[in-house]
C-alpha cells in the first residue's frame, strides 16, 4: 500500500512507459530504415544500445530505467524491487511497446513492409532459446554488476556501460534471433502484426537469462548472505524509505547508477 498510494511510485511506471515508448520508436525506426544497407547489423546494434545509454541516463533517476521485463525480473530476483513495482513496470513496459510499435505502423512508408518483428534465421526454437538466454544473461549481470551498492570502483557511466551490453547482445544475436533479449521489444511488433510465431522463445529465454545472472551474482559471485533478511522484506512491501505516500522524491531509487 505504501508504494501503491506513493506518487513517486506511479511517476516512476510512467517512466518505464515513457522510456519504452521511445526506446521502440528510436530503435525499431533505425532497424527497418533501409534493411538491405551495408552494415546494417552494426547499425541497428548501435541504436539500440545507444537508445538504452540515452534513456537510462535520462530516466535511472525515476525508475531505475529498467525498459525490459528480464531486467525487471533479474531485479525482482535480486529482491531490490517488490512484486507489485515488477508487475506494473512490465505492463508499462508492453503498453509502450505496443504504443510506439502502432506509431511506427502508421508512420513507415508505403514501400516497407517490415516493423522489426524477431525471427528465427536458420535455428531450431530450443537453439533460439539458449542464444536468447545467454545474450540476456550478459545483459543483467552487467545490469546488476555496475549498480551493486557495495562497488566503489565504478568510475564510468553505468547507463553506457549498459548500453555497451546491449549493444553487444545483438551484435552475436542478430543475426541468429533477431536478438530479442527483451519480451517486451518483441511483443510491440508481434502485437500490431498480431504475429506470434515462436514467440514463446522470445520469453523464455531472457527472462531465464535474467534470474540466472541475478542468482549467479547474488549467491555465487559475490555473495550477500548477510542482507538475506532485509532484502526478502524488499520483495514483499518495496523498499523502506525510498517512497513516501505523500509524493515526496527520493533520488535513492535510482538503480541504473553506481551507490
Amino acid at each position: 500500500m505504501r508504494e501503491f498510494k506513493s506518487k513517486a511510485f506511479w511517476r516512476a511506471v510512467l517512466a518505464e512507459l515513457v522510456g519504452m515508448t521511445l526506446f521502440i520508436f528510436l530503435s525499431i525506426a533505425a532497424a527497418i530504415g533501409h534493411p538491405s544497407a551495408p552494415g546494417q547489423e552494426v547499425k541497428v546494434s548501435l541504436a539500440f544500445g545507444l537508445a538504452i545509454a540515452t534513456l537510462a541516463q535520462s530516466l535511472g533517476h525515476i525508475s531505475g530505467a529498467h525498459l525490459n521485463p528480464a531486467v525487471t525480473l533479474g531485479m525482482l530476483a535480486s529482491c531490490q524491487i517488490s512484486v507489485f513495482r515488477a508487475v506494473a513496470y512490465v505492463v508499462a513496459q508492453l503498453l509502450g511497446s505496443s504504443l510506439a510499435s502502432g506509431i511506427l505502423y502508421g508512420a513507415r512508408p508505403a514501400t516497407t513492409a517490415e516493423l522489426g518483428l524477431n525471427k528465427l534465421s536458420g535455428i531450431t526454437p530450443s537453439q533460439g532459446v539458449g542464444i536468447e538466454l545467454l545474450a540476456t544473461f550478459q545483459l543483467v549481470l552487467c545490469v546488476i554488476a555496475v549498480t551493486d551498492k557495495r562497488r566503489r570502483d565504478v568510475t564510468g557511466s553505468a547507463p553506457l556501460a549498459i548500453g555497451l551490453s546491449v549493444c553487444l547482445g545483438h551484435l552475436a544475436a542478430i543475426s541468429y534471433t533477431g536478438c530479442g533479449i527483451n519480451p517486451a521489444r518483441t511483443f510491440g511488433p508481434a502485437m500490431i502484426l498480431n504475429d506470434f510465431t515462436d514467440h514463446w522463445v522470445y520469453w523464455v529465454g531472457p527472462m531465464c537469462g535474467g534470474v540466472a545472472a541475478a542468482l549467479v551474482y547474488d549467491f555465487l559471485l559475490s555473495p550477500k548472505f548477510d542482507d538475506f533478511p532485509e532484502r526478502m522484506r524488499v520483495l514483499v512491501s518495496g523498499p523502506v524509505g525510498d517512497y513516501d505516500v505523500n509524493g515526496a522524491n527520493d533520488a535513492s531509487t535510482m538503480e541504473m547508477a553506481p551507490k
